[in-house]
């Protein structure tokens, strides 16, 4: 690790499981867990060597025999959105962005599961239950938010904040944000969601004046991922440099 103060952490490698990514293949993860007196500090400088954070657990892959998965980021600065894009904050904006602490709910739980099943019935995540995305959502030793995306109901009704549309927790990093899992509705009219939450914290991160947007592990051969590389300008971590276009 760059940081010297920061002790070494004792690191793992699970048993190898089939890729949720790509079909044949074998995956493999180094993970380490989140603790001593600074686990802020100890997460910023793992998420810049390319691993994610899930609950109080910090992994990346290690497979043997692929790299396919490459860790990106945004430059949130110098972003400029597509006219596709422009035209998804358009279909979007009349949405209530509510910024929270990390508080699990049936109703968030419910839109996963819904979520789930129509984008990634066969995943890791499917069986998923409410006690365990009470964990997902709440044990965090860092900075975390949760942003909750809901229609507006019209002018007059009891409630203006209606049904939840999606949903995206976040870490708060000091040079950027770190979108750690978002869903949201697939029927046809919610078409382009994914892509708004992601184009709404790109906003929310330059409005802070912070430099990234971290987007996870881009992976090229994927459908599920390969969106990702839509979000220019995007750094790629090669090695221990982040560069701006990937080597594999």
């Amino acid at each position: 690790m760059n940081d010297q103060s920061l002790k070494l952490p004792k690191f793992y490698i699970t048993a190898p499981t089939p890729c949720p990514y790509l079909k044949d293949k074998m995956e493999r993860k180094v993970f380490t867990v989140l603790s001593g007196s600074d686990p802020a500090r100890r997460h910023e400088a793992l998420s810049h060597m390319g691993f994610r954070r899930s609950q109080n657990i910090v992994y990346r892959p290690a497979c043997e025999d692929c790299k396919k998965c490459i860790s990106v980021r945004v430059r949130v600065q110098d972003f400029k959105p597509s006219k596709t894009m422009a035209r998804t904050v358009r279909k979007f904006h009349g949405l209530a962005v509510e910024d929270q602490v990390p508080y699990a709910s049936f109703e968030q739980f419910n839109l996963l599961k819904s979520y789930l099943t129509a984008r990634h019935a066969g995943g890791g995540m499917a069986e998923m239950d409410e006690f365990e995305f009470s964990e997902m959502v709440e044990s965090s030793p860092v900075m975390t938010r949760l942003i909750e995306y809901r229609e507006m109901e019209p002018e007059g009704a009891k409630h203006r904040s209606g049904s939840l549309a999606g949903v995206a927790l976040t870490d708060i990093m000091s040079d950027g944000l770190s979108l750690v899992y978002s869903f949201f509705k697939t029927d046809k009219a919610a078409s382009g969601l994914g892509t708004f939450i992601i184009l709404d914290h790109i906003q929310k991160a330059r409005a802070a004046g912070l430099s990234y947007l971290y987007l996870g592990y881009w992976v090229k051969d994927s459908k599920t991922m390969a969106y990702k590389a839509r979000f220019q300008p995007l750094e790629f971590l090669s090695g221990d440099d982040w560069v701006n276009s990937p080597k594999h």
